[in-house]
C-alpha cells in the first residue's frame, strides 16, 4: 500500500507518463489507447495539484505566482459570466491550466528535485522514439507500403502520406513536424556535457544521436509543415544569437555595431540557405521515392504483395511532398477574422475557451466547427485573448514578460558561459515556440503534446531561475510572510 501511495505521489513520474501518453496520442495506430489513458492521467494530475499545494505550498512558493493566480481568477470569472451548454469544456480547460501551471511550470517548488534527471529521461525517450518511428515511416514510403482508413470522418489513418506530405506513423504532418523539431532539440540538449556530467549519466551513443537527428531533419522537411519549419529555424537562429553574446564583455560602440551586423548577416545566410536546401531536398527525395517505388512494383508485381493492404492506393511515384492546398495560410486568416468578432462579444473578461466554437455558430459566421481542423483559432495568443479578454490577456502577458526578463537576464548578463548546459537550449526553444504559437493551436488551451512540452520546458527554465535567485525566498511583500517577492 505504501508503494502504491508513493507511486501516485511522485510528481516527476506523472510528468514522464503524461508526456509519453500525449506523445502516443499523436501516433495513428496507438492513438486510441493513448486517449483512453488520458482521462485517468488527467485525474491523477488534478490530485497532485491539490496534494502538492498541501505538502509544498506550491502557489505561495511559485515564481510570479501572483500573476498566475490573478489570471486563473479572471479565467474563472469568464466561465461564470458566460455559462452555456459548453461550460463543461471551459471547466475542463480551466482544470487543464492548473496542471500546466502547478505540475509542469511549478516543478521548481518541489524541494530537492533534480530536474536534469527528468529532462535527460524525456529527451532520451524522444530521441529513440522519433528515430524508430521515422525510420519505419521512411521504409514504408520508399518501398510502397501505403494504408488509408476512415471511420465516418471521425477518425482516419493516412500512412505514410497525407495529402501529398510525409506523415509517417503520425496522425498529421504538422504533428510530425513539431515532434521532429523537438527530437532535434533533444539531440542538442543531450549533447551538452554539463547535463550528463552533473547527473552522472554516460554520454549518449553518438551514432544513435546522429541517426535520430538525421531522420528528424528529413521528416521535418518532407512533412512540409511551415509552422514547424519556422519553429526549427527560430531555434537555430536564437541559439546562434546566444553564441555571439553568451558572455558579458565590455566592448566599444563600434565593436558592438560590427557584432550585431555580423549576427544579422549570419542569421540571414542560415535562413536563406535552409529554405533553399528544403526545396532542393524535397525535389531530390521525390525522385528517389519514385525510383524505389517503381523498382518495388517491378519486383513484386506478380505476387501483388504490396497492394494487398490497399484498397484505393494513390500513386506514390507522384509524391512531391508539397502542400496540395496552395493557400499559404491554410484557412487561418478566416479563423483570425472570426476571432475579431468573438473578441467584440466580451472584450474585457472574454467568452471562456469552451464558447469559442459555440459563439462562432451562434452569433457570427460559423467559421469554427467541432472538428479536428476548425475547433481552434490556430493562434495561441488570440485564443487566450478571446477566452479571457483584455484583463486575462494582460495578466498572462505580464507573467510571460516577467519570466522572460529573468531568464534572459541570467542567460546574458553573467561572467561565465552556459554553453555546456541545457539552459540556452531551453531558452531558444521557448523563444521560437512563441513565434510558432502564432500559427498553431498551442500555448495553453489544448490538451496536447505540443502544449505540455512547452510547459515542461517552462518548468525546467524556471528551475534555473530559482537556482540563480535563491535570496528572493527570504524577501517578503507587505512585511507578511505569506506573500514572498518570488510571487511578484
Amino acid at each position: 500500500m505504501t508503494a502504491v501511495k508513493s507511486f501516485f505521489d511522485d510528481t516527476s513520474l506523472f510528468r514522464r507518463i503524461y508526456i509519453i501518453d500525449l506523445f502516443c496520442c499523436m501516433i495513428s495506430f496507438v492513438q486510441v489507447l493513448g486517449y483512453v489513458m488520458l482521462p485517468f492521467l488527467f485525474i491523477w494530475g488534478l490530485r497532485l495539484v491539490y496534494f502538492n499545494q498541501r505538502r509544498y505550498n506550491t502557489f505561495f512558493k511559485m515564481r510570479f505566482g501572483i500573476w498566475i493566480g490573478a489570471f486563473m481568477a479572471f479565467s474563472l470569472l469568464a466561465i461564470l459570466f458566460n455559462f452555456t451548454l459548453t461550460a463543461l469544456i471551459s471547466v475542463m480547460m480551466f482544470l487543464h491550466v492548473f496542471i500546466c501551471f502547478f505540475i509542469f511550470y511549478g516543478m521548481h517548488t518541489e524541494p530537492d528535485f533534480n530536474f536534469k534527471k527528468e529532462l535527460y529521461f524525456l529527451a532520451t525517450f524522444i530521441i529513440i522514439a522519433t528515430m524508430i518511428l521515422n525510420s519505419i515511416g521512411f521504409f514504408c514510403l520508399l518501398f510502397g507500403v501505403h494504408f488509408e482508413w476512415n471511420f465516418e470522418d471521425l477518425y482516419w489513418i493516412r500512412y505514410p502520406l497525407y495529402e501529398n506530405r510525409f506523415t509517417g506513423v503520425f496522425f498529421n504532418p504538422n504533428l510530425l513536424g513539431f515532434v521532429s523539431t523537438v527530437g532535434i532539440v533533444c539531440c542538442h540538449i543531450i549533447h551538452k556535457d554539463g547535463l550528463v556530467d552533473e547527473i552522472g549519466k554516460p554520454k549518449f551513443n553518438r551514432v544513435l544521436m546522429a541517426a535520430s537527428g538525421t531522420t528528424n531533419v528529413f521528416a521535418l522537411i518532407l512533412c512540409d509543415s511551415n509552422a514547424a519549419f519556422v519553429l526549427a529555424l527560430g531555434y537555430v537562429l536564437l541559439y546562434v544569437i546566444y553564441m555571439f553574446f553568451d558572455v558579458k564583455r565590455r566592448m566599444s560602440v563600434s565593436k558592438w555595431i560590427a557584432k550585431i551586423l555580423t549576427v544579422i548577416l549570419v542569421c540571414a545566410l542560415i535562413a536563406g540557405s535552409s529554405m533553399v536546401f528544403r526545396t532542393v531536398f524535397k525535389a531530390g527525395f521525390a525522385v528517389v521515392n519514385a525510383k524505389t517505388n517503381a523498382l518495388v512494383d517491378v519486383i513484386f508485381h506478380d505476387e501483388e504483395i504490396i497492394n494487398e493492404i490497399e484498397e484505393e492506393e494513390e500513386d506514390n511515384s507522384e509524391a512531391t511532398f508539397e502542400h496540395e492546398n496552395k493557400n499559404l495560410d491554410s484557412g487561418r486568416f478566416k479563423m483570425w477574422k472570426e476571432s475579431v468578432g468573438l473578441f467584440k462579444i466580451s472584450p474585457i473578461i472574454g467568452i471562456s475557451n469552451g464558447n469559442i466554437v459555440f459563439y462562432s455558430g451562434e452569433y457570427l459566421n460559423g467559421a469554427l466547427k467541432y472538428n479536428y481542423n476548425n475547433n481552434d483559432l490556430h493562434n495561441g495568443f488570440l485564443t487566450i485573448l478571446v477566452s479571457t479578454g483584455l484583463i486575462g490577456g494582460l495578466l498572462f502577458g505580464t507573467f510571460g514578460f516577467r519570466i522572460a526578463k529573468h531568464s534572459f537576464q541570467h542567460l546574458y548578463w553573467q561572467e561565465k558561459s552556459w554553453r555546456s548546459e541545457a539552459y540556452p537550449c531551453l531558452f531558444a526553444f521557448l523563444g521560437a515556440y512563441l513565434v510558432y504559437a502564432c500559427f498553431e493551436k498551442a500555448l495553453l488551451y489544448d490538451i496536447s503534446f505540443m502544449v505540455m512540452w512547452f510547459w515542461l520546458f517552462m518548468g525546467y527554465i524556471s528551475c534555473y531561475v530559482v537556482k540563480l535567485e535563491p535570496d528572493l525566498e527570504s524577501q517578503y511583500l507587505f512585511n507578511r510572510k505569506r506573500l514572498t517577492r518570488t510571487m511578484l
